[in-house]
């Protein structure tokens, strides 16, 4: 069977989920004092802020 392809509501999940994600590993990285952990935290808000766009963009071209 084919895949199903993902929908906006599936776009913004992800995003929130990475964005969520990014704020622990920032968090974390700020306590420990691991600048690249805190980068790296960064990095997955932003996707996850580009994630959520993407979504919503879709449900515009529905």
């Amino acid at each position: 069977m084919g895949r199903r392809s993902k929908t906006g509501q599936d776009d913004r999940n992800e995003g929130a989920m990475d964005k969520a994600k990014g704020r622990m590993k920032e968090a974390a990285g700020a306590l420990s004092g691991n600048k690249d952990k805190k980068a790296e935290g960064r990095a997955d808000q932003r996707k996850g802020t580009m994630k959520e766009k993407k979504g919503h963009l879709k449900d515009l071209l529905k």
